[in-house]
């Protein structure tokens, strides 16, 4: 299948303005999750997607490629599709912008999901191993049927453990999606929902539209980068693993 993997950047971050541009071990942010991707050798291209010049000229001083979107995408996906519309692919895969120490395994088991002729949308999760994440609304957690496709998101600790069971595994949801092609133009002709709006989870719009997501179990644990805490543990783990 022809494969190709974009990263959204946006500039305006909230809790971390500026943060692909934020440098991490003396490369920016931007830098390491674009390095990090196309060294997978996984996708026939790779595309960061802002709506930024300041993250277009950073992307271009290290030979990447970018594109240039609108300024009003809702979400991450909404500028993927923005990004994408003109290119022939079969499968997208979105990988966060702030997710600089991803690698090859995690999104090889994701592309591997779409063997299975039905999925048309997939993603990564991984058990919870800090306790304190289980409470963090930073940390958004999912639920699954028993074919793994996933029945909510939340930044609440779900399941509740009512009468504080062993049994329960909690997991976290990693913020990369691959959609086929015509699922990702579906999804971002869908009108946001109150649960997405609510929790402020893109993902919860295909759930309330009835569509089924993946997920994938990987070992891989991630480091989303939200806030300037976080970015100080990226750069103790940065210089760490150069």
């Amino acid at each position: 299948m022809r494969t190709i993997a974009v990263i959204p950047a946006r500039y305006a971050s909230t809790r971390l303005p500026g943060k692909p541009l934020s440098l991490i071990a003396g490369k920016t942010m931007i830098r390491r999750v674009y390095e990090a991707v196309q060294g997978t050798g996984l996708f026939m291209k790779v595309i960061v997607a802002t709506d930024d010049d300041r993250i277009i000229q950073e992307v271009l001083s290290f030979g990447g490629d970018c594109v240039m979107t609108s300024v009003n995408c809702q979400s991450g996906t909404d500028r993927i599709a923005e990004a994408v519309k003109d290119i022939d692919f079969d499968l997208v895969v979105n990988v966060q912008g702030d997710e600089p120490f991803i690698t090859r395994e995690p999104l090889e088991l994701l592309l591997n999901a779409f063997e299975d002729k039905n999925v048309e949308t997939a993603s990564l999760m991984t058990p919870i191993v800090i306790k304190e994440d289980i409470y963090n609304p930073n940390c958004v957690k999912v639920v699954c049927d028993k074919n793994r496709d996933a029945i909510y998101f939340s930044r609440a600790s779900i399941p509740f453990n009512r009468d504080g069971s062993g049994y329960v595994t909690y997991m976290r949801h990693i913020g990369v999606y691959a959609f086929r092609r015509e699922m990702l133009f579906k999804y971002v002709g869908l009108e946001q929902t109150p649960l997405e709006l609510c929790e402020k989870l893109e993902q919860l719009r295909l759930i309330e539209n009835g569509y089924s997501i993946r997920m994938i179990e990987t070992d891989y644990q991630g480091m989303g980068i939200d806030t300037p805490e976080d970015l100080k543990k990226a750069n103790e783990y940065g210089f760490f693993v150069d």
